[in-house]
């Protein structure tokens, strides 16, 4: 009866284990992609004739990208699209295709593609700076602190508060440490700890207005139209450029070293970090207004700017002379910016609240949107982050016939990849987010 009995148990053990066997290989785990083995895998991948789709299943699991990799798929992809390349005289390289495909579909978003907008409160108070790199964005400015967000989840990964309740007015950042400016004084932080490491000390310079950060050095524009060169790791002042008369309302440092400044005189300053000398002026044809903004175009050496009269300049930084000067806004533009490497489209936003792209080629107004708040939004309870629905508006639309609160002001953004961070000088930060026009 023992036996019998165990036989029973052992046979009802070995049953019921067929049983999940033969369940497994049926609807289960046996029917999931991960039960394909490696052969299969590759000849289903083989078959994809986009790179943006090769890339997004390589980065699924690593077995996956195992198999993308081992194949050399992407390569093969490659070959196919340019069979020149093939050749050994030839000077086209993968990674600089990869990155003009990545480039070519983040132009391609921002000019036809859908958009929307995610939303969520950012500081107690306000915000009116906001900066993005590597998949982080960095805002702050009307309080004591700055906070470092997730540009692709919205979470909150970290806060750094300014030493001495001091008030900060400018600031930057890159993937190792946080550079803040009050009116007189530089502060650094590491992106891990929230305390500041640094504290610059000393009257080298006064009413500090704006800044520049390329490691290891800070550019710092002054109301007494002069900019402070401070190198971080001598902790001192090693230069002092006069660019204007006038207060500086905007920088930015070139990849040649070149220091540009931009005044309340309606011009924008030139001057060569290296040799200390002023090498020339960017004038507008118009009338003199202030100049808000600059951005700097690496690959087409181009200089934008913003004005408060709503006027988006281009100059040719080989000639120093205009491009072309486009009315875009009614009102004063606050920012502009474009993805370092994007030669299609420039983002700009001002006090009317419209975020404008438009061509870099030629000041041409590609697209206008506006938060359309009257539709339903979607809010996601975790991170307390509203979903919200985007307008468009056409060029020659009648701002005065839509309200306000659609279009508060835009007081700075910052473009990444298929998105542009904006502030408006409340305490909401926005991330609006474009997907190709085919998704």
């Amino acid at each position: 009866m023992e036996a019998s009995s165990s036989r029973g148990r052992g046979g009802s053990g070995s049953g019921s284990a067929g049983v999940k066997r033969r369940r497994g290989n049926g609807a289960g785990v046996g029917a999931t992609a991960q039960a394909l083995n490696d052969d299969t895998l590759r000849s289903v991948f083989s078959r994809l004739d986009d790179h943006f789709d090769l890339a997004r299943c390589s980065a699924v699991c690593n077995s996956w990208n195992r198999v993308i990799d081992t194949a050399h798929l992407m390569r093969d992809l490659y070959y196919k699209r340019n069979p020149q390349a093939r050749s050994s005289r030839s000077n086209i390289s993968i990674k600089s295709y990869f990155k003009e495909l990545a480039l070519d579909e983040h132009a391609l978003s921002f000019s036809r593609g859908p958009s929307e907008v995610y939303q969520w409160i950012g500081h107690p108070n306000r915000a009116t700076i906001c900066r993005m790199k590597s998949g982080s964005i960095l805002t702050g400015v009307g309080d004591k602190f700055l906070r470092l967000w997730s540009a692709e989840s919205c979470k909150y990964m970290n806060e750094y508060n300014a030493p001495n309740n001091k008030v900060l007015v400018d600031f930057d950042f890159d993937e190792n440490k946080i550079v803040g400016l009050t009116s007189s004084q530089l502060c650094i932080w590491r992106r891990s700890e929230p305390r500041s490491i640094f504290q610059s000390h000393g009257a080298s310079f006064n009413h500090g207005l704006c800044m520049s950060y390329a490691d290891p050095e800070v550019v710092i524009g002054c109301d007494d139209g002069r900019a402070f060169v401070y190198d971080m790791y001598s902790r001192s002042c090693s230069s002092i450029f006069r660019l204007h008369s006038s207060p500086l309302t905007c920088l930015t440092i070139t990849d040649d070293q070149f220091i540009a400044a931009g005044s309340t005189f309606g011009n924008v300053a030139i001057a060569d970090q290296t040799s200390g000398q002023k090498l020339g002026v960017l004038k507008s044809t118009f009338a003199p207004t202030a100049m808000r903004c600059l951005s700097f175009s690496t690959s087409g050496q181009l200089m934008f700017a913003g004005s408060s009269a709503g006027y988006a300049h281009c100059w040719d930084l080989r000639t120093l002379r205009p491009l072309w000067e486009k009315r875009v806004s009614p009102n004063v533009i606050y920012a502009t910016h474009h993805l370092p490497g994007d030669t299609a489209t420039l983002a700009v936003g001002g006090i009317d609240g419209v975020l404008r792209l438009i061509c870099q080629r030629t000041g041409e107004i590609i697209r206008s949107f506006i938060v359309d708040a009257d539709r339903p939004a979607e809010s996601s309870s975790r991170q307390q982050v509203e979903k919200k629905l985007v307008r468009q508006v056409a060029p020659d639309a009648r701002l005065d016939n839509i309200p306000t609160r659609l279009r508060p002001q835009i007081t700075c953004l910052s473009v990444g990849m298929k998105k542009i961070v904006t502030t408006h000088g409340e305490n909401y930060v926005r991330v609006w987010k474009f997907r190709p026009e085919s998704s």
